[in-house]
């Protein structure tokens, strides 16, 4: 703070000085504003998100077939003739 006597002041202390001593103070009006200082605040904020998994099941059906044979017999019949012609009998 500086101080002067030639400060331009009255004695009764106008332009917002006092007068203390014959030098001339400032006057204190309010507070003096200091730079700004600024905090870093970190904050953490957890969510929960549902997450939708569809899963889908596909079935698969075997049908295994086991073969069995049951034989059937069948029988079948031929008649054959056989006519013996002698040659030398009459041709009756």
């Amino acid at each position: 703070m500086l101080f002067n006597k030639n400060c331009g002041c009255n004695r009764q202390g106008g332009f917002g000085m006092n007068m203390n001593n014959g030098c001339c103070q400032p006057q204190m009006e309010g507070p003096v504003m200091e730079p700004t200082i600024t905090k870093c605040v970190e904050k953490e904020f957890y969510h929960e998100v549902p997450h939708c998994c569809p899963i889908h099941t596909h079935v698969i059906n075997k049908h295994i077939y086991t073969h069995t044979y049951t034989p059937q017999y069948t029988c079948s019949e031929e008649d054959v003739v056989i006519n013996n012609d002698c040659g030398s009998c009459n041709k009756f």
